[in-house]
């Protein structure tokens, strides 16, 4: 995406509108961002459509976000990114969430850290 897209950050809870911003790439759901020196994450988007001569054309993007860490622990799975240690078999493979049972982590040295079985 080469051009500038208005994009309103809202904050899910409580639910209250950021700010808008001019991004340059469209955020996914699980992604962060930093907005006035506090970082969140991307959980829902939305694109807002606007009919001009020729059709419709997006206007804006809506972005729900929470206020979040940004995760140092990440894994690659199936092409995208997931937060903690893939490996183990309590990962929820979420771009958001970590795990049911650690799910501030950290990963490395986990006391409930159990390695996925692989099915050959």
């Amino acid at each position: 995406m080469n051009e500038s897209i208005l994009t309103e950050l809202i904050l899910t809870h409580p639910r209250q509108s950021l700010g808008k911003i001019q991004l340059d790439w469209m955020p996914q759901p699980g992604n962060y961002l930093d907005f006035n020196g506090q970082t969140y994450a991307v959980l829902e988007r939305h694109h807002h459509y606007q009919y001009r001569i020729g059709g419709y054309f997006l206007n804006k993007v809506s972005v729900y976000v929470q206020s979040a860490q940004k995760p140092s622990e990440k894994s690659l799975v199936e092409g995208r990114w997931v937060v903690g240690d893939s490996n183990c078999r309590f990962n929820a493979r979420s771009e958001i969430l970590r795990c049911a049972v650690n799910p501030e982590g950290p990963c490395e040295g986990c006391r409930f850290f159990e390695a996925m079985e692989l099915n050959n």
